[in-house]
């Protein structure tokens, strides 16, 4: 799980496994696999290394 912020500053905990694409529009959107999107404050640079970390952290990536 990450924790990100939404626009109106509240922060969430979204499971990253779920994401399917993230786009800069200029906006941060995450898409979900489930159709779902969510528009965060961090860039999608900040988003990816969350990701990441989460993965390696599961012990997905090494």
């Amino acid at each position: 799980m990450i924790t990100l912020t939404k626009l109106n500053k509240e922060s969430f905990t979204l499971n990253a496994v779920y994401i399917e694409k993230i786009e800069a529009t200029p906006d941060t959107m995450i898409f979900l696999t489930n159709g779902k999107h969510y528009v965060v404050l961090e860039p999608v640079e900040e988003v990816k290394r969350r990701v990441t970390k989460f993965y390696h952290d599961i012990q997905i990536l090494k």
